[in-house]
């Protein structure tokens, strides 16, 4: 059974002797299982693009060094490789067409459950299109906007408006490498071509083309993501609330929304609070109706609306296995397979709601936005209903949890640093720039059974926020961070450095700042760009002393986000390296060479520590490149001489 795991959460490491104990596969057994793992796949150096393979390369000379069609390692590793950013990209930006669809919805549906929240991030987004907006109805305003979205995946003449908030230097050095990028559909596409058999053979060029399908996902789909969430839901404020399995209620109906899409989730957090369904759920012995959030669609209906994180990627089995989910609903990305087979071992009741994720033997009901509250309230009468089928016998709820403040974005700290009237990021860039703040850093990303389970995290997190250095977090990584106490302002006084405790002190932030999900990454590269935009830390991104890491990195969404800060000129880290060490030219270009290019590069490291101390000392290089102050107090870290 599954191996004990030392450093992850007590409520975590309990659950996991739980199924061990009743002899329940979860998702570390079946890790074990499939050891030992594949090596050419692992090296990006096996190829079955057609049906001549599939073809392998001999890592050590000996053998093979070109598949049937002449392929070489260089080449198939690219090749692998940019498919990847494919994948994370059409996921990202699937989600973000589907938000445009349901604002597009709104625009035109007198009757929408949904409405617009936010007019001034609305007018915002219209300003980028140069849609007008004084003295219009807001429903044309959402219709025009809405449209204008939906055509930035199509485009066929031109480039992504979106992308113009990138610096203008930025823009610079796409344009002249050529990877500015012009629709998101096609640069998808475009990939999936060059990958086929007889076409891109030179890896640099391949890798070009993977270059401008992430800027289309970070600049483009996850951006339209975040802002059309905004605009729908609301833009997060800074909201306190609590994290872990122990949020959920023994006494009480516990439905856990799973997923990504903030449409589903979104709408049971209000239709729950209905009198008449509570009323419902009291009839049937229960003492309320409990939502909590699982992945990153915990992380969307988190800031917004306080709901309870009840954890993260590797968690979702462990939820189950309490015995007192009634019911858990899920949309798409990160939903594992075996969720069918832990949930027959219980009461727990499974149902899929998108076209996109069915799983076999598992009930449907089909989400539609123009349904939106009947079908919600069907979802939780199935919960309630479910709720007397508990077998007493086998419910176990660990009593840990952590309380945390979410739901920061590029306005809140714009406000938080400056006041509501008077927003500013100067006191960021001032803490920099006098060595108060050593700099900035992203650290993101999913949990991975093949490192030592939430370790990779809290370690870098810790290291990183000791040197002063504020991290801003996103998905699986904030909910880990959350799990762990450091998601609140007295973190600071516990594990920051001097210079961080005071700014977090005189602030009143956590030395860990909460941005949201994963497609909310996007606010992290406009927080990037505003505190370009605020002056004296250079006119790019790639001159600011900053860095990224997702240091569990599962999905290919990881790889197309990697990759979209590399092009934004960030240097990033991950732990186990991406699949291509089986091809030396290729590792060097994307470790060294790409950054003359682009501005960024990438780096692998296992060690989190070791880690974090590579991009302190990426920092460091960056604050003397820009002859800024030393550093105010005498730091932890002591950077190679």
């Amino acid at each position: 059974m599954a191996k004990d795991l030392t450093y992850a959460d007590k409520a975590s490491r309990t659950m996991v002797k739980r199924a061990a104990d009743g002899s329940i596969e979860i998702v570390w057994d079946r890790y074990e299982a499939m050891q030992p793992q594949c090596g050419f796949g692992t090296l990006g150096i096996c190829c079955r693009n057609c049906s001549m393979g599939p073809c392998r390369i001999d890592p050590f000379g000996e053998g093979p060094q070109a598949g049937v069609c002449g392929a070489n390692a260089d080449t198939i590793a690219a090749r692998n490789l940019v498919r990847m950013i494919a994948g994370g990209a059409a996921a990202h930006s699937d989600h973000g067409r589907d938000i445009a669809h349901t604002l597009l919805k709104v625009a035109e549906d007198p009757e929408s459950d949904y409405q617009v929240k936010d007019e001034e991030k609305l007018k915002a987004v219209a300003g980028i299109y140069g849609i007008k907006t004084d003295g219009r109805d807001v429903k044309e305003i959402a219709g025009d906007v809405a449209r204008a979205t939906l055509a930035e995946f199509g485009r066929q003449e031109g480039t992504l408006r979106i992308s113009t908030m990138a610096p203008e230097k930025r823009q610079k050095v796409w344009q002249e490498l050529g990877v500015m990028p012009r629709a998101i559909d096609r640069e998808i596409v475009e990939i999936m071509h060059r990958t086929h058999i007889g076409v891109d053979t030179d890896y640099k060029n391949i890798i070009k083309q993977g270059l401008r399908t992430a800027i289309s996902d970070g600049w483009g789909g996850s951006l339209i993501a975040t802002e059309a969430s905004d605009i729908l839901f609301g833009t997060p404020n800074p909201i306190r609330s609590t994290s872990n399995l122990g949020v959920l209620k023994k006494d009480q109906v516990n439905l856990i929304v799973h997923g990504h899409e903030p449409t589903l989730s979104d709408i049971i957090a209000v239709v729950s609070q209905d009198k008449d369904l509570i009323a419902k759920a009291e009839k049937k012995g229960a003492k309320g109706i409990n939502i909590a959030g699982m992945c990153c669609t915990a992380n969307e209906i988190l800031m917004r609306r306080g709901i309870p994180v009840a954890g993260s990627f590797l968690q979702q089995e462990l939820a189950i296995l309490t015995g007192t989910v009634d019911l858990m609903v899920v949309d798409v990305q990160c939903l594992m397979p075996a969720l069918s087979s832990v949930s027959n071992c219980f009461h727990t009741e499974l149902i899929t709601t998108s076209p996109k994720a069915k799983m076999p033997g598992v009930r449907h009901i089909e989400f539609h936005e123009d349904r939106a509250v009947k079908i919600a309230t069907e979802i939780i009468e199935t919960a309630i209903d479910n709720f007397p089928n508990r077998n007493g016998r086998n419910i176990f709820i660990p009593g840990e949890k952590e309380t945390l403040i979410a739901g920061f974005t590029s306005e809140s700290v714009f406000k938080f640093l400056g006041g509501k009237y008077r927003g500013t990021y100067r006191p960021l860039n001032d803490g920099i720039i006098a060595g108060r703040l050593r700099g900035a850093a992203g650290v993101v990303g999913c949990s991975n059974p093949n490192v030592e389970y939430e370790e990779g995290h809290i370690e870098m997190v810790k290291e990183l926020i000791k040197n002063d250095t504020l991290v801003v977090t996103t998905g699986c990584n904030a909910i880990t961070c959350a799990k762990h106490g450091l998601l609140k302002p007295e973190a600071a006084f516990k594990y920051a450095g001097k210079g961080l405790q005071e700014i977090c002190s005189t602030v009143g932030l956590p030395p860990v700042l909460h941005l949201g999900s994963c497609v909310d990454n996007s606010r992290i590269l406009i927080t990037l760009a505003n505190v370009v935009s605020e002056g004296g830390l250079g006119d790019d991104i790639s001159d600011l002393p900053v860095a990224g890491a997702a240091p569990e990195w599962m999905s290919e969404k990881a790889v197309s986000i990697g990759f979209y800060f590399v092009a934004s000129g960030v240097y990033t880290i991950i732990g186990h390296p991406l699949p291509i060490m089986g091809s030396q030219n290729l590792y060097k270009y994307i470790t060294e060479e790409i950054e003359d290019d682009i501005g960024g590069k990438w780096a692998f490291e296992l060690d989190p520590v070791e880690a974090a101390h590579k991009m302190l000392r990426h920092i460091d290089k960056k604050r003397k490149a820009l002859k800024l102050k030393p550093m105010m107090y005498e730091q932890a870290f002591k950077p190679e001489e």
